[in-house]
C-alpha cells in the first residue's frame, strides 16, 4: 500500500507540477534575444506568477516520494512504471492546458500503458 501512495505522488504529483510550470511559463513573456539580462529577466518575470510556486511545491514532494521508493525498490522496476506519468502529462495538457492531442500522441500513450503493464505483471 505504501508504495502505491508513493507511486501515486510521482506520477500525478510531479506531471502536475510540470503542467503547472508549463501554464506559469505561458503566462511569461519569453526571451526575445538568447542573452543573460533577457534570460534573468524572463527568470525574473516567472518567480512572480503564482503557478509556478504551486508546481515547484508538487515537483518537490514527487522528488521525495522517488527518493522514498528508490530506497526500497530497484530502479528496474520503478522508472518503467514511473513512466505512467506520460499519460497523465497527455490528459493534464488536454484539459488543463487546452492541447488538442492527435492519433499519433494516443498511439504512443497506449504503447506506454501497454510496457507499464508489463513491468507491473513481471514484478
Amino acid at each position: 500500500m505504501r508504495d502505491l501512495i508513493l507511486f501515486a505522488l510521482i506520477i500525478v504529483l510531479g506531471t502536475f507540477g510540470e503542467l503547472c510550470i508549463a501554464r506559469a511559463m505561458q503566462q511569461v513573456e519569453g526571451a526575445s534575444h538568447f542573452t543573460p539580462a533577457a534570460i534573468l529577466r524572463v527568470i525574473g518575470n516567472a518567480l512572480r506568477v503564482r503557478w509556478l510556486w504551486v508546481g515547484l511545491g508538487m515537483m518537490t514532494t514527487a522528488f521525495f516520494a522517488l527518493l522514498t521508493i528508490l530506497s526500497t525498490e530497484q530502479v528496474s522496476f520503478v522508472v518503467p512504471v514511473t513512466a505512467a506519468n506520460y499519460v497523465v502529462g497527455v490528459m493534464g495538457g488536454m484539459f488543463f492546458l487546452g492541447e488538442s492531442i492527435n492519433r499519433q500522441r494516443w498511439a504512443g500513450v497506449l504503447l506506454i500503458c501497454a510496457g507499464v503493464s508489463l513491468v507491473l505483471i513481471g514484478k
